[in-house]
């Protein structure tokens, strides 16, 4: 049982601890390079050394993560959290005719455009008289063909070499149907998204550095500053390339330092819209940075580290509290701690707590993160084709986008509503002291879990992460987000995310929130009759049902952890946080999850 594995555990310990603490002394050089603070690198030490003497098998080497961090701390960058930089964006300062820059891009719909034999032309006066300004070069674009103004197109890039203007180069991009200028589709991305996306994208294949944007069909005006804030976010993570742990930089990495936007809206609302875009990028990127990080540099603790540094880029809105094995042994939790069990990194439960300005609030919700840096899949390991097993460091998924929407919502700072983000951090390995398929732990809320598959770990952390939401912080709402489980991807494929929840208004909220960030989410069934495969004769339940149906029982098993009267909704993130054709993650769930915070603080006051 869980209470017997953490005892053996601790014994062991401190059996070893004096011996451990002695050679950590002896041998100070082996932990210089894996941090600055020793008050940091001594209980990381003194765990792993411990560890070593438990199983001694010759001669003593230094562990792995030590190991790997002093070879390549001079090489890589590896504790950036986020880009120090971002491109800067604005209402452009000049009329079109008059700005300059390298490249300037015209968004059109196909409403400006006719096709008649095969032959595409400029239909539009407004885009005709543009045209005139441009000395023709509309015209010639659509001349050469393929460009009809389609939603997320674009048209050849040619030099710009009529008068008035000073670009260097001019394109266009499609918006769609101008009667479908809208901000919030019923699927996928806005066209204002995609145009953002879409600008990136030429801003870098043409190693522009200054670029504009004009609009030639301008939106709804009650819908102007929303757009502007897409094209914001949308640019920013349109050129996204990784390059942290490459030894030389990209010679394709975007050269972009400017956007400025020809749209008509006042000084004040643009610059409130471009701020929010900005915050939505920065906690997309700080999901992807941690994602896509190595499973030797995205470690527990690392995700602790990241958490403090949002807590210190919003001081004044965040608290944080990052617990440790013993804290987490006092409060009994037997699940999450009997998958940590094995690793040599220690767990770290992280705490991450927002209070709005000016104090008050009338609902306190939470934002619970799967956070695996690293899942081998314990005894069940995980082998053979199909496996994943060298992606398995996308299983903080959920943890990464927790943390990128803590990121958002520091910058935007929404009132009346308390939001604690927390995260179950630790790794699913294979060693003498790890968890058993067999093993019976007992969760923080007391019920017991028969372990019929250590590969299904997830849930057992976020038992234990969902309790603590709601008997520590008093969440009366809360949402899970988890790389949860393969059947999701089976189901959904890579593009849209599992929503499961008994809630009809949260299920409503969560879906109103992915049509405004282009996030996808399809609602499952939470089909009760597929919990009789989860009961064990020998426990409370088993954590793995039959192979059939196995996102929705795994759903029905974090529902075993969710209080009567706290409203409850699970994300299986498991296909959409990674972007298998480029090989990187897409910083999946922190805008969503942000948006729908934000909703919350926007909604009428909760009953108390």
């Amino acid at each position: 049982m869980a209470h017997g594995l953490l005892t053996r555990s601790a014994r062991v310990t401190a059996k070893l601890a004096a011996r451990a603490r002695s050679f950590v002394t002896s041998h100070p050089t082996v932990f210089v390079a894996r941090s600055p603070s020793p008050t940091l690198v001594t209980p990381i030490a003194t765990a792993r050394i411990a560890h070593a003497f438990a199983a001694p098998r010759g001669p003593i080497v230094a562990p792995r993560g030590v190991r790997t961090a002093a070879a390549s701390a001079a090489a890589m960058k590896q504790v950036a959290f986020e880009p120090d930089t971002l491109p800067s964006v604005g209402l452009a300062s000049s009329a079109l005719d008059s700005w300059e820059g390298d490249l300037l891009v015209l968004a059109v719909t196909e409403d400006d455009f006719v096709t008649a034999d095969e032959v595409t032309a400029v239909r539009s006066e407004g885009l005709q008289q543009l045209d005139a300004k441009l000395g023709g070069q509309l015209a010639e674009i659509v001349a050469w063909g393929g460009f009809d103004g389609k939603q997320g197109s674009q048209s050849r890039v040619v030099r710009y070499t009529g008068t008035g203007s000073k670009a260097k180069h001019v394109a266009m991009v499609g918006l769609g149907k101008a009667a479908k200028l809208t901000v919030a589709t019923e699927w996928g991305v806005s066209p204002f998204q995609a145009l953002g996306a879409a600008v990136a994208a030429l801003a870098k294949a043409n190693k522009a550095e200054k670029v504009a944007v004009a609009i030639t069909t301008q939106p709804d005006p009650a819908v102007r500053g929303s757009a502007l804030t897409q094209i914001t976010t949308g640019s920013l993570l349109g050129g996204y390339e990784s390059s942290r742990f490459k030894s030389k930089k990209s010679p394709t990495a975007s050269k972009l330092t400017s956007l400025e936007v020809l749209m008509d809206l006042d000084a004040a609302a643009a610059e409130a819209a471009v701020a929010r875009g900005v915050a939505a990028a920065r906690g997309n990127l700080l999901t992807r940075y941690l994602v896509e990080a190595p499973p030797n540099v995205c470690t527990p603790t690392h995700l602790a580290d990241a958490a403090a540094h949002i807590a210190a880029k919003s001081p004044d809105v965040f608290t944080l509290k990052v617990y440790e094995k013993e804290e987490c042994e006092a409060m009994g939790m037997g699940c999450y701690l009997g998958v940590a069990e094995a690793s040599l990194e220690p767990p770290k439960f992280i705490h991450l707590k927002y209070s709005p300005p000016g104090g008050t609030t009338s609902r306190k919700i939470a934002i619970v993160g799967k956070g695996l840096t690293f899942d081998s899949g314990g005894y069940n390991l995980k082998a053979g084709p199909g496996s994943m097993i060298e992606l398995m460091k996308f299983d903080m998924g959920g943890a990464g986008a927790t943390l990128g929407a803590a990121r958002i919502l520091g910058e935007l700072k929404p009132s009346d509503v308390e939001i604690h983000f927390i995260i179950a951090s630790c790794e699913n390995m294979v060693a003498g002291a790890g968890l058993r398929p067999g093993d019976i732990l007992t969760a923080a809320n007391g019920k017991t879990v028969e372990v019929n598959n250590t590969d299904a770990e997830g849930r057992l952390t976020l038992a234990d992460a969902m309790w603590f939401a709601q008997e520590k912080c008093g969440a009366t709402s809360m949402v899970d987000i988890a790389t949860l489980t393969g059947a999701c991807i089976i189901a959904l494929g890579t593009s849209v995310a599992g929503l499961f929840t008994p809630s009809d208004s949260l299920a409503a909220s969560l879906t109103t929130a992915s049509k405004a960030t282009g996030e996808k989410i399809w609602r499952m069934p939470m089909e009760e009759e597929y919990w009789e495969s989860m009961k064990s004769p020998v426990a409370d339940m088993k954590n793995t049902g039959t192979r059939y149906g196995g996102s929705i029982t795994a759903a029905l098993f974090l529902k075993q952890f969710v209080k009567e009267r706290v409203e409850w909704a699970h994300l299986d993130v498991a296909g959409p946080v990674w972007n298998e054709k480029l090989g990187l993650p897409t910083g999946f769930g922190a805008q969503l999850l942000a948006e729908w915070a934000m909703a919350q603080a926007a909604a009428p006051p909760a009953d108390k």
